[in-house]
């Protein structure tokens, strides 16, 4: 048995979600496929995957067995790269992972100019609002906004964004400003996220931290639709600042209790951080660092008790 050659159809497997999306990602039979598989389970003398007509899954002892496999992979691929000539310029593929309307609006933009700086490398983005694991998923880097929990990753700051309330000068004309948090109970808001959201804003943070509630006239899943509705001045909506840029920006909505936000959450680049760092993945970080940071840069309001 080609141990290797095992590995890497198993890790096929998992990530097309069956044997027959295997086989046909991979253009051999699907016998091959199930035996392959088949003959692992024999050697390890432990069932990797549970299989039914409708769904593929993996075991316990097939989820830790596939994470190993995974980083086997990855490190024979590193020892391949750096034997063709991979650690002497940069070249090769990057799986990149973002969130969707951070990504859209500024990762997008800097990867356009990455490209045409390193003709050499290709980039897959993924635009995805789910924290991406780099070791399980196979991506390189990550964007990813918010604290981080303490892990064996490497992360890089390149700037942070605030949660802000917005809405229409139109709806602002006709219902008025809220002056303070508590004021909010007198207007219409929109929500989205979770179900949270639908019932209270929280204002502050640590010890300071209030909870407000809010009257939701419109909930929705998504922040694209939520900001829609607001410039359509359904009434007031709370996101994150990059997601209004350009809505604030033509006045198409209006920033309001500004002094009451939270404080900032910082964005991250965040990457596996092997050693030697392939050329590829240090070159992205010094092109894109410094102009997310230029794209993400502002100065934060003086916070107002609640």
């Amino acid at each position: 048995m080609n141990r290797l050659e095992s590995m890497s159809i198993l890790v096929t497997v998992v990530d097309s979600g069956s044997l027959s999306a295997a086989a046909r990602q991979l253009d051999v039979p699907l016998a091959t496929v199930s035996r392959k598989v088949r003959e692992l389970e024999l050697h390890l003398k432990t069932r990797l995957l549970h299989r039914t007509t409708r769904q593929l899954s993996l075991t316990e002892a097939g989820s830790a067995y596939v994470a190993s496999c995974r980083r086997i992979l990855e490190e024979i691929g590193e020892a391949e790269r750096a034997a063709t000539g991979e650690y002497a310029s940069p070249r090769g593929a990057l799986s990149v992972t973002a969130p969707v309307v951070f990504g859209r609006l500024h990762v997008v933009p800097v990867i356009a100019e990455f490209l045409a700086h390193y003709p050499e490398i290709d980039i897959s983005l993924v635009l995805t609002d789910r924290v991406v694991h780099l070791m399980d998923e196979n991506a390189d880097i990550a964007v990813r906004i918010g604290e981080l929990p303490d892990s064996t990753l490497m992360a890089t700051t390149v700037g942070s964004v605030r949660r802000v309330i917005c809405a229409s000068p139109e709806y602002l004309a006709k219902h008025g400003e809220p002056a303070t948090p508590a004021d909010l109970a007198k207007h219409e808001c929109i929500s989205f996220e979770v179900l949270a959201s639908m019932r209270a804003w929280v204002f502050g943070s640590g010890k300071s931290e209030k909870s407000v509630p809010i009257r939701s006239r419109f909930a929705v899943n998504t922040a694209e639709a939520a900001i829609d509705a607001a410039v359509l001045g359904v009434g007031l909506v709370r996101v994150l600042s990059y997601q209004v840029a350009n809505a604030v920006r033509d006045n198409a909505l209006r920033i309001v209790l500004d002094q009451y936000e939270s404080a900032p959450s910082p964005i991250h680049l965040v990457h596996k951080g092997q050693a030697p760092l392939p050329l590829k993945v240090r070159a992205f970080l010094n092109f894109v660092t410094p102009r997310l940071r230029a794209r993400t840069s502002y100065e934060p309001s003086p916070i107002a008790p609640v």
